[in-house]
C-alpha cells in the first residue's frame, strides 16, 4: 500500500511539473497574436516569444522565437521578453520563503497551494484582455511554481529515500518536464488556431484541478498528523553556505545558461546567417527532446551501477554542453544546428539527473533529512538562468556577437566541470545524526518516527 501510494504521488508531482512547463511554453505561438489583438491589430503567425523551460522545446509551423531585442528597439519585443522573464524573476524571489515554509509545514500543503495558484494563473491567461493582465498571470505562475515545483521535487526525495529508486523517480520527473516543454507549443498553437485563444488554458486548468483532487485523496494536508513531530529542517541560509551544496547549485545554474540564452537568440541568427525558413526555425528544438530523455535514462542506469561516480556524470555533462555551445556558431545549415542543440540537451540531462539526487544525499548526511529548502536552492539556480535569458541574451548578441556569446557560455561550462571534483568523496561521507538515521538506530519515539519507520519497512 505504501509503495502504491508513493507511486501515485509521483504521478501527481509529474503532472504538476508537466502542467507548469506546458503553461510556460503554451503561449509561445500565441502571445504575439494576443498582443496584436489587444492593440486592435490583426494577429499573425509571425515572430513569437522565446521558448523557455527546464527541458528542450518543440514547435510547429507558427513557432518562431522572438526577434528580441530587435535592431529598431521595437517595444513589442521588449514587452514579450519582460513577460517571459517575469515568471522566473518572481519565482527566484519567492523560493527562499517557499523552501522555509515547506520545511515547516510539510510537502503536501504547499504542493496543493502551488496547484491552486497555477489554476488561478491559467484561468487568468484564458480571460486576459490586456498586457497588464497577462503580466499578472505570468507572475502569478511564478508564485505557484515556487511552491509546486519545490514541494513536488522535495516530496519525491522524501518518499523515495533510498537509491537507486530516488534517482529513477527524479529522472521520471525530469522527463515529464522535458515532455511538457516539447508538447506545449504545438498543443497551444493547434488549439488556438482551431478552437480559440481560451481553450488551451481551460484544458490545462481542468487538468490542474484533477491533479489537485488526486493529491487531496492520496495525501490530504494535515490528514495523518505525520508532520506533528517532524524534525526542524536546516535553515536555507545555512544550506546556501554549505560548500558542497553551493558547488551543485553553481553547476545547475551554469549548465542551464546555454539553453536559456540560446532560445531567445538562435532564431535571428539562423535567419541572418543561413537564411533559415520558418518551419526550420520552428522545429529547431524538436529533436533535442529525445537526447534529453536518453540522457536521463543513461544517467539513472549508470548511477544505479556506479553511484560513487555521480560527480563524474555531472562533469561529463558540463563538458558536453561546453563543446556543443562552441560548435553552434560554426553551423552553416539547419541540419548542422540540430547536432549541437541535441548535445546541449543531452548534457543538461546528465547534470540534472546526477546532481538532483546528490542534493538530497548531502542533506541526509550533513544536515536534517528535510528537503524543502535544498530544492528551493536548486530552483533558484534554474531561475537565475531563465530570468536573465529573455532580457540579457539579446543585448549580449547585439553588443558582442552571437559567436562570442556561445564561446563564453561554452568556456564557462568547460571551466566549471573540474570544480565538480570537489564532490568526488561525497559518497564516502558518514551520515550525521539526522532523523532518518535515528529511526534506523533507535526505536520510534513519536508519531512521526513511527510513520517513517513503517514507510521504510514498506
Amino acid at each position: 500500500e505504501a509503495r502504491r501510494q508513493r507511486r501515485l504521488l509521483l504521478v501527481v508531482v509529474c503532472v504538476a511539473l508537466l502542467l507548469d512547463n506546458m503553461l510556460y511554453m503554451v503561449i509561445v505561438p500565441i502571445i504575439p497574436d494576443y498582443i496584436a489583438a489587444m492593440r486592435g491589430g490583426r494577429g499573425t503567425a509571425g515572430p513569437s516569444a522565446p521558448a523557455g523551460g527546464n527541458g528542450s522545446g518543440g514547435g510547429n509551423r507558427s513557432l518562431l522565437p522572438a526577434r528580441y531585442p530587435s535592431a529598431s528597439g521595437d517595444n513589442e519585443d521588449v514587452q514579450i521578453g519582460v513577460l517571459f522573464a517575469s515568471k522566473a524573476i518572481l519565482q527566484l524571489l519567492v523560493n527562499p520563503l517557499s523552501g522555509t515554509l515547506i520545511d515547516r509545514v510539510g510537502y503536501e500543503a504547499p504542493l496543493l497551494a502551488g496547484l491552486a495558484v497555477m489554476f488561478l494563473s491559467t484561468a487568468t491567461f484564458a480571460f486576459a484582455e490586456n498586457y497588464a493582465t497577462l503580466f499578472a498571470a505570468r507572475s502569478l505562475q511564478g508564485l505557484g511554481s515556487a511552491f509546486a515545483d519545490t514541494a513536488g521535487i522535495a516530496l519525491i526525495a522524501d518518499r523515495y529515500a533510498e537509491e537507486p529508486a530516488r534517482s529513477r523517480a527524479l529522472g521520471t520527473a525530469l522527463a515529464c518536464i522535458s515532455f511538457g516543454s516539447l508538447a506545449a507549443p504545438p498543443f497551444g498553437g493547434v488549439l488556438y488556431e482551431f478552437a480559440g485563444k481560451r481553450v488551451p488554458f481551460l484544458v490545462l486548468a481542468c487538468v490542474c484541478v484533477l491533479d489537485g483532487l488526486l493529491l487531496l485523496v492520496l495525501a490530504p494536508p494535515g490528514g495523518t498528523g505525520a508532520r506533528a513531530n517532524m524534525p526542524v529542517g536546516t535553515p536555507i541560509h545555512r544550506l546556501m553556505i554549505d560548500p558542497y551544496i553551493a558547488v551543485v547549485a553553481g553547476a545547475l545554474a551554469t549548465c542551464n545558461i546555454p539553453l536559456a540564452f540560446l532560445e531567445p537568440t538562435i532564431a535571428n541568427w539562423m535567419k541572418d546567417s543561413m537564411g533559415a525558413s520558418e518551419w526550420e526555425v520552428g522545429l529547431t528544438w524538436l529533436p533535442a527532446f529525445f537526447p534529453h530523455v536518453l540522457g536521463v535514462y543513461v544517467t539513472v542506469r549508470l548511477a544505479a551501477a556506479y553511484p560513487h561516480l555521480q560527480w563524474f556524470y555531472g562533469a561529463l555533462g558540463m563538458a558536453i554542453i561546453g563543446a556543443s555551445s562552441c560548435l553552434v556558431p560554426a553551423c552553416r545549415n539547419f541540419g548542422q544546428v540540430i547536432i549541437p542543440l541535441c548535445g546541449i540537451c543531452f548534457g543538461i540531462a546528465l547534470v540534472d539527473t546526477a546532481l538532483l539526487p546528490t542534493l538530497a544525499f548531502l542533506v541526509d548526511v550533513r544536515h536534517v533529512s528535510v528537503y524543502g529548502s535544498v530544492y528551493a536552492i536548486a530552483d533558484i539556480s534554474y531561475c537565475v538562468a531563465y530570468a536573465l535569458g529573455p532580457i540579457v541574451a539579446g543585448q549580449i548578441v547585439h553588443t558582442m556577437g552571437f559567436a562570442q556569446l556561445n564561446l563564453g557560455m561554452g568556456l564557462a561550462n568547460v571551466l566549471y566541470a573540474p570544480v565538480l571534483l570537489f564532490l568526488k568523496n561525497v559518497c564516502q561521507m558518514k551520515p550525521s545524526h539526522s532523523e532518518r538515521n535515528i529511526l534506523l538506530e533507535e526505536g520510534p519515539k513519536g508519531l512521526y518516527d513511527t510513520i517513517k519507520m513503517e514507510e521504510r519497512k514498506g
